[in-house]
């Protein structure tokens, strides 16, 4: 299956042309006749692996600036200096762990954010009460 990113249409392929999961796609899909409820890749412009890992270094300065503005459960989003985007949640600090386990399990929702900013890589850094989650080239 391919999920376009802006739409999040989903698109069940009647065969796999080789992409592989955790792989973005930018391509065209047509619909298989007669019936048109399954889907072919007919052309890819570009392809590639997107990385969801966890990171040992502490959030910036900046990260923590932003959370320290928040209340326990909300969001920021900031742009990075180039390309790509930070996002700032802030946690109970007892939470923080399983705020991180929780965004590592939820990897597809970080590779659709990272497909629709254009960035390849998705690093998750944490430090008791926050969380910054760096969609990054």
């Amino acid at each position: 299956m391919l999920r376009d990113v802006d739409s999040g249409q989903v698109h069940t392929l009647s065969s796999n042309p080789g992409v592989a999961e955790g792989e973005a796609v930018e391509g065209v899909v047509a619909p298989d006749p007669p019936m048109n409820v399954s889907w072919q890749l007919v052309e890819v412009h570009d392809r590639r692996e997107i990385a969801v890992e966890e990171s040992e270094e502490p959030p910036t300065q900046h990260s923590l600036d932003l959370a320290a503005d928040r209340e326990t459960g909300e969001l920021a989003r900031t742009e990075r200096a180039g390309t790509g985007e930070i996002h700032v949640i802030s946690v109970p600090e007892d939470d923080t762990d399983r705020a991180v386990a929780d965004v590592l399990a939820d990897a597809d929702a970080s590779r659709t954010r990272a497909a629709r900013l254009g960035v390849n890589r998705v690093e998750i850094r944490s430090a008791p009460g926050v969380v910054a989650v760096r969609y990054m080239p």
